[in-house]
């Protein structure tokens, strides 16, 4: 195998290349209306938006929902992904092999998708000083 040089014409298509430089981003308000409109067509429950500004640098919104099976909590994990790739943001998946809790962090919101019986166990909105909503 003869190996080339890597050039505009050869570049894999899987690397990620810096946006353009005029690109504008939405800011992380609109973002978390964004992720929160998509979540709701995807029919997410229980959603809770936990505002971590001033409280933590990790992010500035933690949201935590619940999907009735693995399945759509990969459809809405799959979901945000794809927009905050349209959107030109960096997003990171995990979780999805499982399905039982997936993580999508993109920057400033990071996205908490459980099933009810693993979001009832982790109960992530105790550790920020909040309750799992109920039904």
């Amino acid at each position: 195998m003869i190996e080339r040089p890597m050039t505009q014409t050869n570049t894999p298509s899987n690397t990620m290349t810096s946006p353009p430089q005029n690109k504008t981003f939405p800011s992380a308000d609109e973002l978390r209306e964004i992720i929160l409109h998509l979540m709701d067509d995807k029919k997410a429950e229980k959603i809770v938006i936990i505002d971590l500004k001033g409280k933590s640098n990790i992010a500035d919104y933690l949201i935590i929902a619940t999907a009735n099976s693995g399945r759509q909590a990969n459809a809405i994990a799959d979901s945000l992904y794809r927009e905050m790739k349209n959107l030109g943001i960096r997003s990171h998946v995990e979780g999805a092999t499982q399905g039982d809790w997936i993580l999508v962090d993109a920057g400033d919101i990071v996205v908490h998708i459980f099933r009810p019986e693993v979001r009832n166990f982790y109960n992530l909105e105790k550790m920020w000083g909040m309750e799992i909503p109920q039904d």
